[in-house]
């Protein structure tokens, strides 16, 4: 009795920081809007589906098909596998010194610019105008550009934004195979999801300037190298990594999942 008496206070402690832990946590995904984010690339994947069904269903997915689609492109989803990977990487004054940034009106404007920019830029003509801003500027020494250079260079954005669109093509090829679609070895879909790099490189390079150009517009210098400073220290360099980590899983089980729900409905077609 005296022994569980002793180790009770201790369990408590634990039991308490964990609970402490989970609720900042929670108060950093709030401020980082995650399932806001989540929502807004989930609508993105909802209309690329839409555009499989049309391809390679010929348009025939009907109901079922809608069903599969919004549970494989669940937000919530997402957000538990993004939490984990921010709890895998921040911890103490690397997760409060995140809090801080983005808990003040400068990291809550950036966040929300960032969200309205991803949601616009779906918008085939909003893409296209983006795009050709970018390419108008990039061979300029115009200074905006400059910044968000630096941006995407310490973030390393561009190698992670290939490397993980590469890794969801392999697993969309994935369960297209397993689920009975096609016949290819190994190696085939490794080959058939790298494609092109060079020009996968060249796209992502353009679409990710194109973005950043447009989310960042209305702010000012002052906050964005402000910005770009937070995204060099210790905490902004793990959570970048803790996003890309995060996201990058949720899309190649997205991926996957999709990939097998084109092939359920294919060989149902054929049934």
């Amino acid at each position: 009795m005296l022994r569980a008496l002793i180790l009770c206070p201790m369990i408590w402690l634990v039991s308490a920081a964990s609970a402490l832990s989970d609720a900042r946590m929670s108060v950093l995904v709030d401020v980082l809007k995650l399932p806001e984010a989540a929502a807004i690339l989930s609508d993105e994947g909802l209309n690329q589906a839409q555009e499989l069904n049309e391809d390679m269903l010929d348009g025939q997915g009907g109901p079922g098909w809608a069903l599969q689609i919004a549970h494989i492109y669940e937000p919530a989803l997402m957000v538990e596998l993004v939490r984990a990977e921010l709890e895998r990487e921040l911890s103490g004054d690397l997760l409060e010194e995140v809090i801080n940034f983005f808990a003040t009106n400068q990291g809550t404007q950036i966040i929300d610019l960032e969200n309205a920019a991803r949601r616009a830029i779906q918008d085939a003509d909003v893409e296209k105008a983006a795009r050709a801003r970018y390419t108008t500027l990039k061979d300029s020494d115009d200074p905006r550009l400059e910044m968000i250079g630096k941006y995407v260079e310490s973030g390393d954005m561009i190698s992670r934004n290939v490397t993980s669109a590469l890794n969801s093509n392999y697993q969309f090829l994935r369960g297209l195979v397993e689920g009975g679609a096609f016949e290819m070895s190994e190696e085939e879909m490794l080959k058939d999801a790298a494609g092109d790099i060079e020009e996968s490189t060249a796209d992502t390079t353009e679409w990710l300037f194109g973005y950043l150009l447009l989310a960042y517009h209305p702010l000012p210098d002052v906050d964005l190298k402000a910005y770009i400073a937070f995204t060099d220290s210790p905490a902004g360099q793990a959570l970048n990594r803790a996003l890309f980590e995060g996201f990058g899983k949720a899309y190649e089980d997205i991926s996957y999942a999709l990939g097998r729900a084109v092939a359920l409905n294919m060989t149902a077609e054929e049934l």
